[in-house]
């Protein structure tokens, strides 16, 4: 299903990987934006750092709890290892202390919860250095 997909998009082979502990945000994140991207579902870095090898990502979408299980020294070691990659935090709220440490550490963006398809389409768009849509996107 395809849902406001903007064809130009669906057809420029951006490759974003979604890595995070908690399935349900993996799974949501790879159906909201698998339309206009080359979208994977990864459940570890491990297996991000792999695939990369022949796939690399332009963007890294990175649960919070991958940062909280491993701690901040992951974080240099994902821009050594996908370093064409940008960044983009999901994280349940922006008060949180590890959000803040992450943006000091150089993170290129950050998702907030709850995730809705124009907020997180918008926000891989602009690290994606492509032009926003000023249409809205309504489900009816």
């Amino acid at each position: 299903m395809q849902i406001g997909v903007e064809s130009a998009k669906a057809v420029d082979n951006k490759r974003l990987f979604v890595v995070a502990n908690d399935d349900l945000t993996r799974m949501v994140l790879q159906f909201m934006l698998h339309d206009e991207n080359e979208t994977h579902d990864l459940s570890s870095l491990e297996a991000a750092f792999d695939k990369s090898i022949e796939w690399k990502p332009d963007l890294l979408l990175l649960g919070i709890d991958v940062v909280q299980e491993r701690g901040m020294e992951v974080l240099p070691l994902i821009r050594s290892r996908l370093s064409s990659a940008k960044i983009l935090l999901v994280a349940d709220t922006r008060e949180d202390p590890l959000v803040a440490a992450c943006q000091n550490a150089g993170i290129d963006g950050l998702l907030v919860k709850p995730l809705t398809v124009e907020n997180a389409r918008r926000k891989v768009d602009g690290l994606l250095g492509r032009k926003q849509a000023l249409i809205p996107i309504h489900a009816t």
